[in-house]
């Protein structure tokens, strides 16, 4: 390949950020192509750049997949260069600047529930006074269209100024935004990740979400490209840890609340949610079944000087209200109580 075929082909490599190519942008520094070898320069604008190694890793694919010859021998050399401003580019406005606190739900795992507890979570807010809107951020498995009842929405943009908005669906008091509103769902959503991550971008900064006391952004499970988009594009003030209270889960927890608390991320954790923390039959009320396991959340929160947010039980109500759209935390009942606790103390931990 030549250098010039080289520097076309990167074209295609997107940086998440940005949302512009890396050639375009000026991040490809230097390219020298020989026969039996590639180098390739690459200047990041800030230091650090957490999409650095993935960027690198793309490079490094992108040019395999066009000259399979040149395999294990690309060499990827990644630098700081200083920051180019545009001088006449007027400062862009986002759609979520009016809002007070935003939380990240997050999991260590999936199948823990944590769809379920943020939209319930949501309704319980919105029950004791708060305006609170959902971002349902776990691009490959966006649920909340279905737990709000609200499937089937195409949300309609409007025109405010220069910019144009979409409008979000909203249900039990709470706003929703998801990508969920843009697929069928039986499609099968295949994105790399610049793909999803500019997508996500786009749901943030344009959603009229008017004025919230509370965002709550589901994300996806574990960590990645989708969680560092929601850090650097809004400001949260926290973070929810679902668990289960099994150890397998719970150890996937630690390395949850240890990404939230890395150098330049620095989120505090406000508690933990724990899900499924018992099983009581209907027809013996007293009873308490530890089906998982018992006190291994509080158990961590304790060793990890947080809170212990809830603790929610299984309950034939909550799977019901899931499955119909209808958040169990919009009745008054016992079931719904556990949320509303858990919304009370989330709430105070914000300050709000």
């Amino acid at each position: 390949m030549t250098q010039q075929q080289i520097t076309e082909s990167l074209r295609t490599i997107v940086h998440p950020e940005t949302g512009a190519d890396i050639v375009s942008s000026g991040m490809v520094e230097r390219v020298e192509a020989a026969p039996d070898k590639v180098s390739v320069t690459l200047a990041f604008p800030k230091g650090r750049d957490p999409f650095a190694a993935s960027i690198r890793r793309q490079v490094i694919q992108q040019i395999t997949d066009r000259d399979p010859s040149l395999a294990g021998k690309i060499t990827v050399v990644i630098k700081e260069a200083a920051p180019k401003k545009a001088a006449s580019a007027p400062e862009k406005r986002s759609a979520a600047d009016r809002i007070r606190r935003v939380i990240a739900v997050a999991s260590g795992k999936g199948g823990v529930g944590k769809s379920t507890v943020t939209a319930n979570l949501a309704v319980a807010l919105a029950r004791l006074g708060y305006k609170v809107g959902v971002l349902d951020a776990d691009i490959y498995g966006p649920s909340q269209p279905r737990m709000f009842g609200v499937e089937g929405y195409l949300p309609p943009a409007v025109k405010e100024g220069d910019e144009e908005l979409m409008i979000p669906a909203e249900a039990y008091g709470v706003k929703v935004m998801s990508i969920g509103f843009f697929i069928a769902p039986t499609d099968a959503l295949v994105w790399r990740g610049p793909m999803a991550t500019n997508a996500l971008r786009q749901m943030i900064h344009q959603t009229r979400w008017g004025e919230l006391d509370f965002l709550l952004t589901d994300l996806p499970p574990g960590t990645g490209d989708v969680h560092l988009t929601i850090l650097q594009e809004l400001k949260v003030d926290g973070a929810v840890i679902v668990s289960t209270p099994q150890q397998v889960a719970l150890a996937d927890v630690v390395r949850g609340i240890q990404m939230f608390r890395a150098p330049k991320i620095e989120i505090p954790v406000l508690g933990i949610i724990e899900n499924m923390a018992w099983f009581t039959p209907a027809e013996l009320p007293e009873n308490r079944y530890y089906l998982f396991g018992k006190g291994g959340a509080q158990a961590l929160a304790e060793r990890e000087g947080i809170a212990l947010l809830g603790q929610i039980p299984i309950i034939q109500s909550v799977m019901e209200g899931a499955e119909n759209g209808r958040p169990v935390a919009s009745e008054d009942s016992l079931s719904g109580e556990y949320y509303r606790e858990a919304a009370r103390k989330t709430a105070e931990k914000t300050g709000l």
